[in-house]
């Protein structure tokens, strides 16, 4: 048996920072820093200042590339193999970061994560979600590493812009819907009965103060909830895959996430709303509607998407819908529901996920 858990280390505190160089120092002298255009301009500066009261140097930062695809990671392999460092550094949201941990992975380095953004769990796992250059979904990739390190700075991270907090929480609600389903296939065992409960309680975690956590950042505010919902985001929902493994790993949601990906118009949905309507779907897959109200009152409320239109698909033609079918069904996330699905039952999910959506849309209109 081998588990990976998530990072060694996880370090969140309002500032930190400034005080990151007296982290990273225990992993050498030079770094490399990859991640966002973005996330590099607003981390570089401060970082590089406290690497060096440290003792430590900052090569010059590289863009990841925009998608974490094969093009993109072996452009970074390339660039950096031929460079004298100790410690890779990622910043950035989940595709930065999966891209850092492929890299890290092939160059055989610590990797220290500094997220920007808690719009997914991709800082605290051992996979990376890879996708062509695109942006459509190709697999997950498993040669990939375990940051050593994530540094989670949560002034940073509430000042960023709401909806990627919006989107964490429509990717994490998902552990506790496809944990569910996924563990109907496994024998009882310690992991993954803990990784059970865990998503229990970050779906608990997330109702019941997802909202307050979202008023914080909304309100330039730092509180408890904040933090909390920061916490279950990046650290705890890594863990339940962790714990898990292959018994508690994504399921129907994402795989429909996956599929909706070869829809361009999507592209600019983030990836945990897309996630939130997969769950939609995924509760259609399992002939649970019934649960569909009270999660489409709660998207309402904070701010997911419901409806396929509200992620930019507006109509598809008959050819598109037995695509998105065929290739939802091909997605190793769909394996692990409970039950053999085919591109018939997702067609038939996504569509009846949507008309419920639309019915709750015409209301509040």
């Amino acid at each position: 048996m081998k588990v990976t858990v998530g990072p060694a280390q996880y370090v969140r505190e309002a500032g930190i920072l400034t005080a990151a160089g007296s982290y990273i120092r225990n992993f050498g002298k030079t770094a490399a820093l990859i991640g966002g255009q973005v996330s590099v301009d607003i981390v570089e500066d401060t970082l590089r200042k406290s690497l060096s009261a440290e003792g430590m140097s900052l090569l010059p930062s590289l863009w990841y590339g925009g998608e974490s695809s094969e093009t993109n990671i072996n452009r970074l392999v390339d660039k950096l193999q031929s460079q004298d460092f100790d410690v890779l550094i990622g910043t950035g949201g989940g595709k930065a970061i999966d891209t850092v941990k492929v890299v890290a992975f092939k160059l055989n380095k610590p990797l220290v994560v500094i997220p920007t953004i808690a719009a997914t769990c991709a800082a605290a796992t051992a996979i990376s979600i890879l996708y062509n250059d695109e942006g459509e979904f190709i697999g997950i990739g498993r040669e990939s590493k375990a940051p050593e390190l994530v540094i989670v700075d949560s002034t940073l991270l509430l000042n960023a812009p709401v909806r990627f907090l919006i989107a964490g929480i429509g990717d994490t609600l998902a552990k506790w819907f496809e944990t569910r389903a996924t563990i109907q296939k496994a024998n009882p065992t310690a992991l993954n009965q803990t990784a059970f409960a865990i998503a229990a309680q970050v779906y608990k975690t997330l109702h019941e103060i997802g909202h307050e956590a979202i008023q914080s950042v909304e309100s330039s505010t730092l509180t408890k909830a904040f933090e909390d919902v920061v916490d279950a985001i990046i650290l705890i929902s890594g863990s339940v895959s962790g714990y898990g493994g292959d018994d508690c790993r994504t399921a129907g949601a994402h795989a429909i996430y996956s599929g909706l990906t070869i829809f361009p118009e999507c592209h600019q949905t983030y990836h945990g709303e897309i996630v939130a309507f997969g769950i939609l779907a995924q509760l259609c897959l399992e002939s649970k509607e019934e649960e569909l109200p009270n999660l489409i009152r709660y998207y309402q409320e904070i701010g997911l998407p419901f409806t396929l239109e509200q992620m930019g698909i507006s109509e598809l033609t008959d050819y598109e819908w037995n695509k998105l079918g065929e290739i939802t069904v091909t997605i190793e996330d769909m394996a692990n529901m409970p039950f053999e699905v085919t591109p018939e039952m997702v067609i038939r999910a996504v569509k009846q996920a949507d008309g419920i959506g639309q019915e709750f849309l015409s209301i509040s209109l």
